[in-house]
């Protein structure tokens, strides 16, 4: 794929005592500036795709290649160098940390790469993802979706090459959970983000650019520009294989 971002490439993946690889001989790309969902039914690899493309596991075999670089033989702490400065996450857990401000959480992982934060940039963040004036407060005293909206700050904050989502609007309401897909689109559309999110669900994959199915560990097809009703039904048809 031309200008892509993060490219796997025939990567098998198999946990000890898993049985069935969890990957087997996968090839995909994701291009920058895109948004991309990916989806299967349950066991299907997706999470595990998403830890491999993000360099949060390693691959058995084959590669993958992150804004050039392939880190799937990385070793530390190079790999957690790599992540730290071009990678970005939203979890559906938020993975806060509750003893800090917005603000602070924002920055953190800035701070941990040992890169100088750009201020202006993280507060212009916070104003866009709906926190202004929020920024002195702790997580506790944040509902779930700002919560999530910290944790989209904090990874756009870094200017990240690429954001990994996975199952961002798991754990929120279904309003909630749309304004959280409006700001990754908006987060795409305004600010040239590359996003890549897996999901279970048809209605959050219709924000997306492109689809990219899973089923026993490998790729099971593409939809481009998806409604809910196409992912549906072509969800009911991977998972029927």
């Amino acid at each position: 794929m031309r200008n892509a971002v993060v490219e796997v490439l025939d990567v098998t993946k198999t946990y000890p005592g898993g049985g069935a690889r969890a990957l087997d001989g996968v090839s995909v790309a994701f291009a920058a500036g895109t948004f991309c969902a990916v989806m299967g039914p349950s066991g299907s690899g997706k999470s595990t795709l998403l830890h491999c493309a993000a360099g949060l596991d390693r691959p058995d075999t084959g590669r993958v290649v992150l804004a050039g670089e392939e880190i799937g033989t990385l070793r530390e702490p190079r790999l957690t160098q790599v992540r730290r400065r071009r990678v970005g996450f939203v979890f559906q857990s938020y993975h806060l940390m509750d003893s800090l401000s917005v603000w602070h959480n924002v920055l953190l992982p800035q701070r941990l790469a040992g890169v100088r934060p750009d201020r202006g940039w993280a507060k212009d963040v916070i104003r866009r993802v709906g926190l202004a004036g929020r920024e002195d407060d702790r997580p506790a005293r944040l509902s779930g979706g700002q919560r999530q909206r910290v944790a989209l700050a904090r990874a756009l904050a870094g200017r990240p090459e690429v954001i990994f989502a996975d199952e961002p609007t798991g754990a929120l309401d279904l309003a909630t959970g749309r304004e959280v897909l409006q700001l990754l689109r908006e987060a795409v559309d305004g600010l040239g983000a590359t996003i890549v999110m897996v999901t279970h669900d048809p209605a959050a994959a219709a924000w997306a650019d492109r689809v990219v199915f899973l089923a026993d560990g490998r790729v099971a097809g593409e939809l481009a520009a998806p409604t809910a009703d196409l992912v549906a039904a072509r969800m009911t048809a991977v998972s029927a294989r």
